[in-house]
């Protein structure tokens, strides 16, 4: 239906304003941005996963975050961003930008030229597919991947994405500053839905899974920190105080989230370490990701520990029920993005040094479009991403065989076997 819409005839987008007229601090600020987020997930993201993977599969987990990143980006720019900004209904934008034509001189409302707005707008639309590797490592197919991305991001992406900066969401009142609701909620609960489908990895206890590399982990979550700082300040879309306290604000809050699940594993009895703080900084920088733009410092240090809370015992539960969600994409990205889109509303009172509730919004009104907004992506994302993936199961199975499982992926990898692991 998403893609049927895409086609139907649109009048083209009216050319705005010369690209001079935009402002040139602002665009140059975000295009630096858009490479900062880039830098989060290549190499970020793929170090991250790759040191919570076993050896003998960790190249396998670099090369599917490589091919996700590339699939994303490519449908994104071909459909994905007409279908979010381009003139259209309240559900689903038009064809007007389909290859990216017709883009403007400047993007109506913004400082912005459109092919600056639209560069950063890719970069976004690339991390949740990224992020979905991290749930499946060790047992998804290549091929299945490469079918299964495209669609995720035109059906489950692109709606959401309009939804929430353009459309009716949006209209509500939701807020989403920095992409906590459509990057991290939205790929954690795709995550959670895709590890239970696949099934847990085979020769292994679901809560004895060693890390290949927390060194790797660890480095990884700090490009992951620079990288998403960048989307934080960047999503002010321009060079200001907004993006000085989105990009403050994030720090804060994956400061107070390592700390937080440091303590929290120690209390637990678990080995607190490379692993702990490298977890609790992502859960941070993702629970920060909505309110970044909207709260204060203290505001941020709160959210921060408060989501690494709800994050660290989700983690927790969810291996103990044996899910293998190898990345602990749901636990960290999802609970993290959800608790922190919830926690906005009271924390941008201006009582606790938010800016304050806009359009006559109170902390009722702000808390049910939160929670409206949250509900919709548990929704929309859980739905589709199970539809979806067990359609393209018919043309390529999701797991690979045994025999590859067992003996790692990597050897799939650089044999004849890397489109199917058959």
């Amino acid at each position: 239906m998403t893609l049927a819409l895409a086609l139907m005839p649109a009048s083209a987008l009216a050319q705005g304003p010369a690209a001079s007229d935009a402002d040139g601090a602002a665009m140059g600020w975000t295009l630096a941005a858009a490479l900062l987020v880039l830098l989060a997930a290549l190499p970020g993201l793929m170090l991250f996963q790759a040191g919570a993977a076993r050896t003998r599969s960790v190249l396998s987990v670099a090369v599917h975050g490589v091919a996700a990143v590339a699939l994303a980006s490519l449908a994104w720019a071909m459909a994905g961003y007409s279908l979010a900004f381009a003139p259209g209904s309240w559900w689903i934008g038009g064809a007007a930008n389909l290859g990216l034509a017709n883009l403007a001189g400047q993007r109506t409302g913004l400082r912005l030229s459109e092919p600056v707005f639209a560069l950063f707008q890719t970069v976004l639309a690339l991390l949740p597919p990224a992020l979905l590797v991290g749930a499946l490592a060790e047992r998804v197919r290549l091929g299945w991947l490469i079918l299964f991305v495209p669609l995720w991001t035109l059906i489950v992406y692109a709606p959401v994405a309009r939804w929430l900066w353009s459309s009716w969401l949006a209209d509500l009142g939701t807020r989403d500053f920095a992409s906590g609701l459509a990057v991290h909620a939205l790929a954690g609960v795709s995550a959670l839905v895709l590890a239970l489908l696949v099934g847990p990895r085979e020769a292994m206890d679901a809560r004895d899974r060693p890390a290949h590399s927390p060194l790797l982990r660890l480095l990884g979550a700090g490009l992951l920190w620079v990288g998403l700082l960048g989307l934080a300040g960047g999503s002010a879309l321009g060079a200001g105080d907004d993006a000085a306290y989105a990009i403050l604000n994030s720090h804060l809050a994956a400061c107070a989230g390592a700390l937080g699940w440091l303590g929290l594993a120690t209390l637990m009895g678990e080995r607190p370490g490379a692993r702990a703080l490298a977890s609790g900084a992502v859960a941070g920088l993702a629970a920060s990701a909505s309110a970044a733009g909207f709260v204060g410092p203290v505001g941020a240090v709160a959210i921060g520990f408060l989501a690494v809370i709800a994050c660290f015992f989700t983690a927790r539960l969810v291996t103990a029920r044996g899910i293998d969600d190898a990345g602990q994409v749901f636990a960290i990205h999802g609970v993290g993005g959800m608790a922190g889109a919830l926690l906005l509303a009271p924390f941008a009172a201006t009582i606790l040094g938010g800016a304050g509730y806009a359009g006559g919004a109170t902390l009722l009104t702000q808390s049910v479009a939160q929670i409206v907004g949250v509900a919709t992506i548990l929704l929309w994302a859980g739905l589709w991403t199970l539809l979806l993936a067990l359609l393209v199961s018919i043309a390529v199975p999701m797991r690979v065989p045994a025999e590859i499982e067992a003996a790692g992926l990597d050897d799939a990898v650089h044999g004849e076997r890397a489109w199917t692991h058959d």
